[in-house]
């Protein structure tokens, strides 16, 4: 369910939908509401600008997201999201290897986390760009069950190190937000409201 370049959308019963988002986890996200979509990379530079905050930066790239991928297919409604941790307005993302990750859980735990997950939904001029707030406390652990918990689930291609849908609950004490997807990657309460709104049918009629 994927393509990587320009190419005729589909004909759908529901308006035809793009997840502007290479992120496997977005894709299983939006899987749960069975509706057909396409998948395409949206390729945007998601250097933060100075002085953004993380906030300003999650908006401003689910939207540069989905407008790149709405550039190409003007006839679709393409979702664009973006998600940043936010510690102490300091920025984290995505670790990338074991050391980066070691340190992120290192400087966190004890702490409270504020992760923004931002969508935007998108067709030609017409979007609405929300965001998400998430409230991650962790655990106050020791190296040794930190190290333990990165070699067992590499979690390096998450921001904050950690997956709270799999082994990384383990490293957290609470989580306070409206949509529990959204720690995730993808607010889907707030992603179906929007879609219905654009005019698809969730669930859909046999």
């Amino acid at each position: 369910m994927s393509i990587s370049n320009k190419a005729s959308i589909q004909t759908f019963s529901n308006p035809p939908l793009i997840l502007g988002s290479t992120s496997v986890y977005r894709r299983e996200l939006l899987e749960r509401l069975r509706i057909p979509f396409e998948v395409v990379s949206p390729q945007v530079d998601e250097t933060p600008q100075t002085g953004e905050s993380s906030l300003d930066l999650t908006l401003r790239l689910a939207q540069a997201k989905a407008a790149a991928v709405a550039k190409q297919y003007p006839n679709a409604w393409v979702i664009g999201s973006d998600q940043v941790a936010d510690l102490c307005g300091a920025a984290i993302g995505k670790p990338g290897n074991f050391e980066r990750a070691l340190a992120q859980l290192q400087l966190m735990r004890g702490q409270t986390v504020t992760f923004h997950t931002a969508l935007c939904l998108m067709k030609e001029d017409t979007f609405t760009t929300i965001s998400v707030p998430t409230e991650v406390s962790f655990r106050k652990l020791s190296d040794e069950v930190l190290e333990n918990y990165l070699h067992a689930e590499e979690p390096y291609d998450c921001a904050g190190s950690a997956k709270s849908e799999g082994l990384g609950i383990s490293l957290l004490e609470s989580i306070q937000s409206d949509d529990p997807t959204a720690l995730i990657g993808l607010p889907l309460i707030a992603l179906t409201g929007l879609l219905r709104d654009a005019g698809f049918a969730i669930p859909q009629k046999k």
